[in-house]
């Protein structure tokens, strides 16, 4: 966890504070508000793996911070950052994640306290089939339990030794595929997963792009196209973010990661940044670029739009005013500290948070989980029957107006969704919606001025909702 602003910060009490400043917008009770701030059920486990000669014990962690819809939803982390404050921070996050979303899942998290790069490929899926091990036995993982998904420092390959591993042990389970999302698609993933989080934050952003009145507030103009954009992280969400954002028409000025940032005021072209990486091990010396060594000071160079796709606590009460971006899109979990929050608040900038912009990926694990237990892929059923009424209806017109079109037409006219098509549907969909609910509560409630405290606001009243109607609370 990098530049905190002190030695006693926690990230989960960070989380506690947002969730406050909104509660008391609220209409529930102190007994509900405490139910659904709470983590439920916490899974501390250490395990030993045999590697090379010697016997190493590992630390990890599950955490179901709520049970008002079940599954529980989180991802798995592999860092050496892994500890309980983190992940009940993370799982908090996500209970409310999925309430801003309308995804039917409590939240939850995991991880692993590991160094992956100090293991080979053969050690690391040791250490993970025993960590699922250890989920199996505690009943902390299932298909209407908990569902775990890649997180920092895992993918798809980690899930789909969960996922063998599940059904290895559960043998009889028919829906044992939908134990974990993030899978290969020859798993049963789903098309559109990998680059999930990072299009959902895209879809956000520019839906907040498209508000008038927002836009003129904070001196831009309405729409993605044109505007500067700094991306910090490289990894899955912030390379695809970036990627969309540059395909939209917007400039993407800067670029960081750990071991350095480069910034160029006329554009750099993501993709022969990632060349150079490659090739060199860093993205410092890249031609027409200028280098920071620090990579800190490249989120504070002169921006539209600052996207920090990294870890936690990266913007803090120290550098928060010397940010120059007018709109920060948190693609990361827990970007900005509370400190931060309200130093940029105060400085009139528009903060989209965590909580609804990074919720891409969980909205398309949902369907990929839907797709597990209904045993059949999105689009098997319609493709097919969607391409022939569309040709009835080109057909109907052609006679109607005694004219043809091209073939080029026909085909593109003619094409029935796919899956991926699905899936990107509906995320849109799901991202639109959402700003638009949050977007109404920051702008019609008294005494909220800025869009987190809406979205805790949200999210409190559908998992308050949820209680409710649970019997548990009058």
């Amino acid at each position: 966890m990098s530049n905190q602003d002190n030695t006693t910060y926690s990230f989960f009490q960070g989380v506690a504070r947002n969730f406050d400043k909104a509660a008391k917008f609220t209409k529930f009770s102190p007994g509900i508000l405490d139910q659904i701030k709470a983590c439920n059920s916490i899974l501390r486990v250490k395990f030993p793996v045999k590697i090379g000669e010697e016997i190493e014990v590992f630390e990890a962690y599950r955490v179901q911070h709520s049970h008002h819809k079940l599954p529980c939803k989180g991802g798995i982390r592999f860092s050496m950052e892994v500890d309980q404050d983190e992940v009940m921070a993370l799982a908090s996050l996500m209970t409310y994640k999925c309430a801003i979303v309308n995804v039917p899942f409590g939240g939850a998290k995991g991880g692993i306290k590991i160094d992956a790069k100090k293991y080979s490929e053969y050690e690391l899926e040791k250490i993970t089939r025993r960590y699922t091990t250890e989920l199996v036995k505690k009943n902390f993982i299932g298909p209407g339990t908990d569902v775990p998904a890649p997180d920092y420092g895992t993918g798809a390959r980690e899930m789909s030794w969960i996922v063998d591993t599940y059904t290895t042990l559960n043998p009889n389970e028919i829906n044992a595929q939908a134990c974990v999302t993030g899978k290969p698609i020859s798993q049963g993933g789903v098309r559109g997963r990998t680059e999930a989080t990072g299009l959902g934050v895209f879809f956000g952003v520019r839906e907040a792009c498209k508000k008038e009145e927002d836009m003129a507030a904070l001196g831009l103009s309405v729409g993605i196209a044109g505007k500067r954009v700094i991306v910090q992280g490289l990894g899955n969400v912030g390379y695809h973010a970036a990627n969309y954002f540059q395909e939209e028409g917007a400039l993407l000025v800067g670029l960081i990661e750990y071991e350095g940032a480069i910034y160029n005021a006329n554009g750099l072209d993501l993709n022969a940044v990632v060349a150079h990486r490659k090739s060199t091990g860093s993205i410092l010396d890249f031609p027409g670029a200028e280098n920071i060594k620090d990579s800190s000071k490249g989120l504070e160079y002169p921006c539209d739009i600052l996207i920090p796709a990294a870890l936690e606590s990266v913007i803090n009460g120290q550098n928060a005013g010397n940010i120059q971006a007018q709109i920060i899109g948190e693609a990361a979990n827990g970007p900005l500290t509370p400190e931060a929050d309200e130093i940029l608040n105060q400085k009139g900038k528009l903060v989209i948070p965590d909580i609804y912009l990074n919720a891409g990926g969980v909205t398309v694990s949902y369907f990929e989980w839907l797709k597990n237990l209904s045993h059949v892929r999105y689009g098997r059923l319609e493709k097919r029957f969607s391409e022939n009424m569309y040709a009835e209806i080109l057909n109907i017109i052609e006679s109607m107006t005694n004219q043809k079109v091209s073939k080029l037409e026909r085909k593109i006219i003619l094409r029935g969704p796919d899956e991926v098509d699905l899936v990107y549907s509906g995320l849109e969909d799901t991202m639109i919606g959402s700003y638009q609910e949050i977007h109404d509560i920051w702008k019609n409630t008294e005494g909220v001025d800025d869009l987190r405290t809406a979205a805790f606001i949200c999210a409190i009243n559908k998992v308050g909702e949820s209680y409710k109607e649970l019997g548990i609370f009058p």
